[in-house]
């Protein structure tokens, strides 16, 4: 999959504070993706965006299940 255009935001969690643990998403067409924001050019993690947002539901609830 090219990502070459695609708009990456980061994770509101980002503490700011110099410590680059954060977390980038993109939506592309029905898929969303997921990279470490200090290694934007390694892997990534490709999911379904109905998948992510059962994710994002389930975090919500009960954070404590992941």
């Amino acid at each position: 999959m090219d990502l070459a255009g695609a708009r990456w935001r980061k994770s509101s969690f980002s503490s700011g504070g110099g410590d680059d643990n954060c977390v980038e998403v993109a939506i592309v067409p029905s898929t969303t993706v997921l990279r470490d924001s200090k290694n934007a050019a390694g892997p990534v993690l490709l999911l379904p965006t109905s998948a992510f947002r059962a994710l994002l539901s389930e975090a919500r609830r009960d954070p404590r299940a992941l």
